[in-house]
C-alpha cells in the first residue's frame, strides 16, 4: 500500500532551530508480568517512536500490581511537556460504603475499588504515588484532575482536582503540590448554571488547568494562586450541545488541545448524521473570550485528492484522534487500523501508518481519550536507548481482551449532589 511520503528536516544553516520532538502515546500502558526486574528496576520504561506510529509506556508491577480488567487498569491521564505523566492505577477491591461528612455538606457514594494515583517521571523512570486528599476520600473523577508543572521547573508541580457541587455556586479546587507534599483545599466560586459537567478531560496550558467539556465548554484556573479563580470559556456558538447529547461518544469526534502555542478545538461532529467536515477553532490568547475560525474542510474535498488514494483507506468518516502540537493546520485521525494526518488548509494527507494499542483491540470503536500527543523534553527524547526502531509488532499474548463498546470505556468518577442541612 503507497503512503504519503513523510516529511525530512532541512539542512538550510538559516533555518530556525528545531521544535521539541513530540510523540503520539498510548493511554493504556503495558504492564510487567513477572518480578519486573527485581527492586532496582525502574517503575516504567517507554518505546518512542515518530509519528503517526504509537509510542508505549509500560508500567512495572510495583505501580499496578494487579493483572489489568476491562474495569481496572492503568490510564495515563495527561502527559507534560517537562516529562511528567498522571496515571491512574485503580484496583479492585471489596464494595464498601464511603460517607463523606464535612460542614454543610454530607454525601456518601459506594466504591467497589481502590484509587491509586501516580505522578510518573519519564526522565528518571520513577513514579510517585500521590497520597489521598484526605482519610476516606479520594480524586471523584478521573478527568477532573490535571498535573501542570511548575513554571519554575526543577521537576515541581501541582496536581489538582475540580470538585463541582452542582447546585451550588462553590466548588472545591483540591491541590496538591510537589514543595508541600500534602493536599490543599480550596473554596472557589463556581461560575456555571446548574448544569452537570460532562467531562472528559484536563489540559495544562499557559500555566492554567483547563477542565474540558466536549458539549459545552471549558473551565479554566490558575491552581498556583491563593485565591484561585475559575472562568468559563463556552465553546463556539455552533457547537454547544445540550446535556447529554451524543453521550459518551464525543470524544470521537471533538478535541481540545495546544498546537503552536495556542488552545485549539477541532470538531467533526455533525447533528443527526455522519461527520461530513472538519472545522479548527483558535483561541487567540489565554484571556479570549472568543473562538477564531482558522480552518475547514470538508471530508469529500479530502478525499477526492491524490494523497488519501495513496493511502488506500475506504471514503469513510474517520475518527478524530488529535491536532499536531506544533502545527495547527495538520489533524489526525484513526479510521480501521490507521492512523493519518490531514493538513486541512490544503485538504490533503501527509501521513498515515498502521497504529497498535495496548488496549481496546482494534475491532472495537476507538476515541481520542486512548492516545496523548506528548512534547517531550530533551532528557526524554535524547536519552540512548528510548527511540524504538519498530513498535509495530503485535500485542504481547497473555493478558485478557479489553472489550468496551462504544462509550463505555469509562473514565472513572463521581457526581455530587448536595444533602441540605
Amino acid at each position: 500500500m503507497a503512503s504519503p511520503p513523510r516529511s525530512t528536516p532541512t539542512d538550510d544553516p538559516a533555518a530556525p532551530p528545531p521544535r521539541s520532538p513530540w510523540v503520539i502515546l498510548g493511554s493504556i500502558p503495558r504492564v510487567v508480568q513477572g518480578s519486573g526486574g527485581g527492586a532496582e528496576a525502574a517503575d516504567l520504561s517507554l518505546a518512542l517512536a515518530a509519528p503517526p506510529r504509537m509510542s508505549r509506556l509500560t508500567v512495572s508491577q510495583r505501580v499496578f500490581p494487579d493483572r489489568p480488567t476491562p474495569k481496572n487498569f492503568p490510564f495515563v491521564l495527561a502527559a507534560d511537556p517537562s516529562g511528567l505523566l498522571l496515571l491512574s492505577a485503580i484496583l479492585a477491591a471489596p464494595l464498601t460504603r464511603v460517607d463523606i461528612d464535612r460542614p454543610g455538606h454530607q454525601s456518601f457514594h459506594w466504591r467497589d475499588s481502590k484509587p491509586r494515583y501516580f505522578v510518573l517521571d519519564a526522565a528518571t523512570g520513577s513514579a510517585f504515588r500521590l497520597p489521598d486528599p484526605r482519610p476516606q476520600e479520594t480524586i471523584e473523577h478521573q478527568a477532573l484532575v490535571g498535573l501542570v508543572a511548575c513554571p519554575g521547573g526543577g521537576g515541581r508541580y501541582m496536581v489538582a482536582e475540580l470538585v463541582p457541587m452542582f447546585g451550588r455556586d462553590k466548588a472545591s479546587l483540591r491541590c496538591y503540590f510537589s514543595d508541600f507534599g500534602e493536599w490543599v483545599i480550596k473554596s472557589v466560586h463556581y461560575p456555571l448554571p446548574p448544569r452537570p459537567l460532562a467531562p472528559i478531560c484536563t489540559l495544562a496550558h499557559h500555566g492554567r488547568l483547563w477542565w474540558v467539556d466536549y458539549s459545552w465548554g471549558i473551565i479554566t484556573a490558575d491552581p498556583f494562586a491563593d485565591d484561585p479563580v475559575l472562568r468559563f470559556l463556552p465553546l463556539p456558538r455552533s457547537c454547544l450541545l445540550g446535556y447529554r447529547e451524543a453521550g459518551g461518544v464525543l470524544d470521537m469526534f471533538r478535541y481540545v488541545g495546544v498546537s503552536a502555542g495556542k488552545l485549539r478545538f477541532v470538531n467533526t461532529y455533525r447533528r443527526g448524521g455522519a461527520p461530513n467536515k472538519v472545522t479548527v477553532w483558535t483561541l487567540p490568547d489565554a484571556d479570549a473570550t472568543e473562538w477564531t475560525l482558522e480552518h475547514e474542510a470538508t471530508f469529500a474535498d479530502i478525499w477526492a485528492d491524490d494523497t488519501y488514494k495513496a493511502t488506500g483507506l475506504q471514503k469513510q468518516p474517520p475518527v478524530l484522534a488529535l491536532i499536531h502540537p506544533h502545527n495547527p493546520a495538520v489533524v489526525y485521525f484513526l479510521l480501521k487500523d490507521h492512523l493519518f494526518g490531514v493538513d486541512v488548509r490544503a485538504r490533503k494527507v501527509v501521513e498515515c501508518d498502521c497504529y497498535h494499542l495496548v488496549a481496546p483491540p482494534r475491532d472495537y470503536p476507538i476515541a481520542n481519550r486512548f492516545i496523548r500527543a506528548w512534547e517531550l523534553p530533551r532528557a526524554v527524547s535524547s536519552g540512548p536507548g528510548n527511540w524504538s526502531s519498530d513498535i509495530s509488532s503485535p500485542e504481547p499474548t497473555g493478558a485478557p481482551p479489553y472489550r468496551p463498546m462504544p462509550g463505555d470505556y469509562h473514565l472513572v468518577g463521581i457526581s455530587r449532589m448536595a444533602v441540605k442541612q
